[in-house]
């Protein structure tokens, strides 16, 4: 039978009517959706793939590369074999940087640092670190780090990013996305910045940034001062029922905008937004020590009232590993030892000793320790041989990717022991190799993570912290 073409034209008006509109309603629907979770940020997070040993974790970055030959890895036979040159079959031609390719001579350099055993099972431990013999039994020293970044800026970006070239997202960041935060009121991950000596390599923002992610779930720096949070506060003449009746409207003009471009990223500006507002209540509060007790204070040394200071940023951590922020991380500047290394170390270990210790003791204190993962260490370490001159006094070391140490501790992690060996220069990895992306996935398996199965789907590849590569280091777990 020939249909009316009226009749015909009249449906298909009908049905487009009815699919438009319930695009539109669907449309709605996952904008409501989407709005109502930005109002509790944890309703972003995703299950963790198995039970995590580890809520939260606090990273204590030593930027410029601590040199493990005057902290964790004791060779006495550099001090056997002072100024005696670095023997080829140690070297074996391995690629140095552009400071010290051009030294005809690579004579074996020590400190006169006295070492020590400590510890139910006799860690190592330099004299300049006389408080970490109190946590020699809560702590795990890797020995046997390694990566392939040879200067600062791709190693650092290399650990923290698990890519040498910028654009990837920030451990914080990836563990923002996939776990959310368990404190609405405060960010997830919390970026705090100190500086140990004038100088040393500058810190970018990629070091905390989102890469591809949605930008709310990059690092946000708490800074020492009267503005933890800059533009946080209200503009003098506008009070908080003024910045909400503001937020509001200018929540209805995004939300106008999403329905119509629906870009994600201004789903992420709203919850911006309004994280700001709830945080202009909660970061005073976060960030205060001043109702903490003597004893407290006294566990993190002499700077601990200093704004600024490692051993301040430490007790901060603390404070908002108690509210739950997810990951915290702080940077200490100054560690680029290529001259005058006697003297700067013993100025940032003096710095750095007594605070990290302090925080374990602390964390351990108020039973924090059990569920938080603590980490000290920087993006490479230091060659046994000197920089220019040779003297017991004065000397500096370049750097050396091929083996470093760091320690962990806390949650998941086996106590007073270390892992790996290096060769008597400690020069040359000789046991348990531990590459970068095996430390990553370590960290994110103590989250409960699978490193393998979390990945974000972009520009038409599933990208992961890990890349492709990444063991989880079995031997750490206890």
């Amino acid at each position: 039978m020939k249909q009316d073409p009226i009749s015909s034209i009249a449906r298909n008006i009908n049905r487009r009517t009815f699919l438009n509109n319930s695009l539109f309603g669907i449309g709605g629907a996952a904008l409501s959706s989407l709005l109502k979770s930005s109002e509790n940020r944890s309703s972003d997070s995703h299950p963790p793939h198995f039970t995590p040993r580890a809520k939260r974790v606090i990273y204590l970055f030593q930027s410029g590369a601590p040199s493990q030959l005057e902290l964790f890895d004791h060779k006495p036979k550099l001090k056997e074999l002072f100024g005696e040159e670095l023997p080829d079959s140690i070297r074996r031609g391995q690629r140095v940087t552009g400071m010290t390719s051009d030294q005809r001579s690579f004579p074996l350099a020590a400190s006169e640092i006295g070492w020590g055993q400590y510890g139910d099972n006799g860690l190592w431990l330099s004299d300049h670190l006389p408080h970490h013999r109190k946590i020699a039994n809560d702590i795990c020293v890797v020995k046997s780090m390694y990566t392939e970044a040879i200067n600062h800026d791709p190693a650092v970006t290399f650990v923290q990013t698990g890519s040498q070239i910028a654009g990837r997202p920030s451990i914080g960041s990836w563990i923002n996305y996939g776990l959310g935060s368990n404190n609405e009121n405060l960010p997830a991950f919390v970026v705090l910045l100190s500086r140990g000596k004038e100088g040393g390599q500058p810190l970018y923002a990629k070091l905390w940034g989102n890469g591809f992610l949605a930008a709310k779930y990059q690092g946000v720096i708490f800074r020492s001062g009267h503005e933890p949070v800059l533009y946080l506060n209200n503009p003098e003449g506008m009070d908080r029922s003024q910045r909400r009746f503001m937020l509001d409207y200018l929540r209805k003009l995004h939300e106008n905008q999403y329905s119509q471009i629906k870009d994600e990223n201004i789903l992420s500006r709203i919850e911006q937004y309004e994280m700001a507002f709830r945080m202009q209540m909660s970061v005073p509060d976060a960030v205060d020590i001043t109702n903490e007790p003597q004893h407290v204070y006294d566990l993190y040394g002499p700077d601990v009232k200093t704004p600024g200071s490692y051993a301040y940023n430490c007790l901060l951590a603390r404070k908002l590993a108690e509210k739950d922020v997810k990951f915290i991380q702080l940077y200490h500047q100054g560690w680029d030892m290529h001259g005058n290394l006697p003297n700067d170390m013993k100025l940032l270990a003096k710095q750095t000793d007594q605070p990290s210790a302090g925080l374990i003791l602390d964390l351990k204190q108020r039973g924090l320790l059990e569920d938080t993962l603590v980490i000290w260490g920087g993006e490479f370490g230091r060659g046994c041989y000197s920089q220019g001159k040779l003297t017991p006094q004065n000397f500096g070391r370049d750097h050396h990717p091929r083996c470093f140490s760091i320690w962990m501790a806390g949650a998941g992690v086996k106590k007073g022991i270390s892992i790996g060996q290096t060769d008597d220069f400690g020069y040359n990895i000789t046991s348990e190799p531990i590459h970068v992306h095996d430390f990553q996935a370590t960290l994110l398996h103590l989250l409960g993570i699978d490193h393998e199965r979390f990945t974000y789907k972009y520009q038409g590849r599933r990208f992961r912290l890990t890349d492709v590569h990444g063991e989880v280091i079995n031997k750490i777990l206890a």
